[in-house]
């Protein structure tokens, strides 16, 4: 009963004291509270257009611009290997040598076979083929005395017929034999063409023995660096067997996979740009090449550039690329009027003089502004430092900023 009684004192003494406060005047001198006190001041800033270069971002991967593996054409012991891992080739030289001792002797024997088939129509050991007179031939020559000779006795044969000094089956004989001698002409003229062709074989022969002879010698067939080293001297190699893979890598080939929504963009010359990983500098390419078609499973459009190499660039290497498709005024704004949260990007406006946000879709950044996608239209205004402004917060608009 005590602490009740209490307690109602206590309430009417606490409604005494507002009603005084409620009532107490203003003191003499104090100003009346302007409209709008308590609102945030802020500033606008118009949403204006900007030529910003539009790019495709994606990842691809640095590849060699050619890679081969060499070997021997021919079989052989490997006699010497004059690189190794990492070193540096030019064009035709010598990075491996075969035994040769084997294939001089082949050159030897086809250069003898070669000189035996010139004799056999008359020829020197060296010359040219196409000097031979085929009937200036001994062969052919012996034919034709041969032929010579029986037709003369064929004439005789036929006069002494005539008188009756010679039986039938002598002229006979003495026909068939003209025949067979003027056979025998046609047969040493073949002959002759026969060893022509014997000729020919061997002279190829002989130029493809030593063709073996520099085939011995494994040749780089680009500038490059030495990728893998793959033989020891001393082992035994089969033909084509791989002695060491070489790559050259200036340029480097860039290859990317372009989503078939924005391949319809890329054309062959526009600008490339590529990041590595960890590495802060931008290294320029062109686009060298596209596909003909779309890959079907993947609706991609495999793309190529080629990217100047300073030195330390490896294939290989996983890099970012920014394609330049187009540039093009876009609608922007300050990037401090973006406010990114939860997911979501929006921007502060002001309208009937609270603050009122808007969801918008940014684009690409061009220094301190940023492309709106959707959401804004050129000729509106945005809070240029938004802060921690909410929506439906009272503001004031003011001059500068």
């Amino acid at each position: 009963m005590f602490w009740t009684s209490w307690a109602a004192l206590l309430a009417v003494l606490l409604q005494c004291a507002a009603c005084d406060k409620e009532a107490a005047p203003r003191p003499e001198g104090a100003k009346a509270e302007k409209p709008g006190a308590g609102a945030k001041e802020v500033t606008l800033a118009p949403v204006t257009e900007l030529v910003i270069e539009q790019t495709i971002d994606i990842s691809g991967t640095l590849d060699a611009d050619e890679q081969v593996t060499l070997g021997a054409k021919v079989p052989g012991r490997l006699a010497s290997i004059s690189v190794d891992l990492a070193s540096p080739v030019k064009r035709d030289q010598v990075v491996a040598q075969l035994e040769a001792r084997d294939y001089e002797l082949r050159i030897e024997q086809a250069g003898a076979a070669l000189a035996q088939s010139r004799a056999q129509l008359g020829l020197p050991a060296d010359g040219p083929d196409e000097e031979l007179d085929v009937e200036g031939t001994a062969i052919v020559r012996e034919s034709l005395a041969t032929s010579k000779e029986a037709q003369a006795n064929l004439v005789r044969a036929r006069s002494l017929a005539r008188e009756g000094l010679m039986s039938g089956m002598d002229l006979d004989a003495a026909e068939a034999g003209a025949v067979r001698a003027e056979a025998a002409v046609q047969s040493a003229r073949e002959e002759v063409r026969i060893r022509q062709a014997a000729v020919r074989q061997r002279r190829s022969e002989l130029r493809m023995a030593r063709q073996q002879l520099a085939d011995a010698m494994v040749r780089s067939p680009l500038d490059g660096v030495v990728q893998v080293r793959r033989a020891s001297v001393g082992q035994y190699l089969a033909a084509g067997a791989p002695i060491v893979e070489v790559v050259r890598i200036d340029p480097l080939r860039l290859r990317v996979a372009i989503p078939e929504l924005e391949a319809a963009a890329v054309r062959a010359g526009q600008a490339v740009r590529v990041k590595i990983p960890g590495d802060d500098v931008s290294y320029e390419g062109t686009v060298a090449r596209l596909a003909p078609a779309l890959d079907p499973q993947s609706r991609t459009l495999l793309v190529e550039s080629d990217i100047k190499n300073p030195g330390h660039l490896r294939p290989g290497s996983l890099v970012s690329a920014q394609i330049a498709v187009t540039a093009r005024p876009v609608p922007t704004v300050p990037a401090t009027s973006v406010v990114r949260f939860a997911g979501l990007t929006k921007v502060i406006t002001v309208e009937d003089g609270k603050a009122k946000e808007k969801q918008v879709t940014t684009g690409k950044t061009a220094g301190d502004r940023v492309e709106i996608v959707s959401g804004l239209a050129v000729g509106e205004s945005v809070v240029a430092r938004p802060g921690s402004l909410q929506q439906g917060q009272p503001v004031r608009v003011v001059e500068g900023g």
